[in-house]
């Protein structure tokens, strides 16, 4: 029965969440990538509401975790619009149960020799398209076996493959959720913080619409930290790992716990540091180790290696000085900045490592922040999912860029209005002007109150 008192009440809230709903449905089943007005009109309704809610529902936290699940249940029959990665992710889950090694051989190997190794192959080949499947795979084995699974349940439907994967990533952020709050009650920050990103229409859309498995990466890592916080820093090891094995961003963070086992230089804890770091090795190289051969090194490496010296998108600082070496040398010169800009990376990362101590986990989690957006500045190749991450972790912090760059992030997906894909270099600026802004004044404010305070 409809009542009233109940409607007035939360008036606000229950039309902000019909609203969003209808736009997501949209989202879901009536909307071309290439519809760049439609596109990114929706994803500002979306992004206003989500704000009004959190912000109108400060006490109300199962409400907001009810219509975060309710907005995921949304695409559960929906095709990705806006990434075809997915086909791939099928194609490599379907390859393995024929028991073929998925990183030995490309797609485009068999279709050109007219061979059809899993259901739907064709299907598949023409949704990954010709640049994705001249390529060998590059998704670690936790990711495998999340497509195996979607192999196993529906080996011969694409439409059955992706709910399955779906209902994998919508499981991992209700472990994001659960852990997630708990970290944040520990570390005496506001639960209702988890919600910045659970309820996050970029969350939403990247990665249970689009089906990037950046979610489950994350769900390990913040599982990891908790155990890390709980003191219970081997199983945290295997976790971690488990964390590398589906997405290798991690790797990045290894040296950041350096002082967080040497708060106390003793050799008791340096033993604890390096059997730390000995468990995450053998953990990650066992869940490499069934697709192992000295041909997989091979293939792997050439394929990582390529996200540095031949693709770019949606770049920021590459893009600068990739104008600087068109001015100097008269042609791109993306193999040498690409290598160049990652040795940057690895010193500053290297630097916070061992130049400032992370002996919390605030610090430790503000380190992780700064060391992925360092990353994602010098990059290359900056696929909006890939801000998921520093997403997730600025919760734990007082920063707010990566909330900013949820929202403008948008704008990068424009390159897709043209037919021949490219990029309009003013939209980029304007998307990082923005980013780089708030970055800067986030910092210099910090920096300020850091001083009012040594005062």
């Amino acid at each position: 029965m409809f009542n009233s008192a109940v409607f007035k009440a939360n008036k606000l809230p229950i039309l902000l969440t019909i609203v969003s709903a209808v736009l997501y449905f949209t989202f879901a089943y009536n909307l071309e990538r290439t519809a760049h007005v439609k596109l990114v009109s929706i994803y500002v309704i979306l992004f206003t509401s989500f704000y009004f809610l959190i912000k109108s529902n400060k006490v109300n936290t199962n409400f907001l975790t009810a219509i975060a699940f309710l907005f995921r249940a949304i695409f559960i029959l929906s095709i990705p619009n806006l990434s075809q990665d997915f086909y791939r992710f099928i194609w490599d889950g379907r390859l393995i149960l024929q028991g073929i090694n998925p990183y030995l051989y490309t797609p485009e190997s068999y279709i050109s020799q007219a061979q059809y190794p899993v259901a739907q192959a064709q299907e598949l080949y023409n949704g990954m398209r010709q640049l994705n499947a001249s390529h060998f795979t590059n998704y670690p084995p936790i990711n495998q076996l999340c497509f195996i699974i979607a192999g196993v349940f529906a080996g011969k439907s694409i439409i059955g493959s992706a709910m399955v994967l779906r209902l994998l990533i919508i499981v991992a952020d209700f472990g994001i959720l659960y852990y997630g709050k708990k970290l944040l009650k520990q570390l005496k920050i506001p639960a209702r913080n988890i919600f910045w990103y659970i309820l996050n229409p970029f969350i939403i859309i990247e990665l249970t619409g689009n089906l990037h498995f950046e979610g489950v990466m994350i769900f390990f890592l913040i599982w990891s930290l908790y155990l890390l916080h709980a003191r219970k820093w081997k199983w945290a090891a295997v976790v971690f790992a488990l964390s590398i094995a589906t997405k290798l961003v991690p790797l990045m963070f290894l040296p950041l716990f350096f002082w967080w086992f040497l708060k106390k230089q003793t050799i008791k804890n340096f033993i604890k540091l390096i059997t730390f770091y000995t468990i995450v090795l053998v953990t990650t190289l066992l869940l490499f180790a069934p697709f192992f051969s000295s041909q997989f090194i091979d293939n792997y490496a050439k394929t990582v290696g390529l996200w540095f010296s031949n693709f770019e998108f949606n770049a920021s600082i590459y893009y600068i000085a990739r104008a600087i070496g068109y001015w100097f040398r008269g042609y791109n010169e993306i193999a040498v900045i690409g290598k160049v800009l990652p040795v940057i990376t690895v010193l500053f990362i290297l630097y916070i490592s061992f130049f400032k101590k992370n002996t919390s986990l605030k610090k430790l989690i503000t380190a992780m922040l700064f060391s992925f957006t360092i990353y994602l500045f010098l990059s290359t190749t900056v696929h909006p999912w890939y801000i998921a991450t520093i997403l997730m972790l600025s919760v734990f912090t007082n920063y707010k860029f990566p909330l900013v760059w949820s929202f403008i992030v948008i704008i990068s997906y424009l390159a897709y209005a043209n037919t021949d894909n490219t990029e309009n270099l003013w939209i980029i600026a304007l998307e990082y002007v923005v980013v780089f802004s708030v970055f800067i004044w986030e910092l210099l404010k910090k920096r300020n109150k850091t001083v009012i305070e040594a005062v």
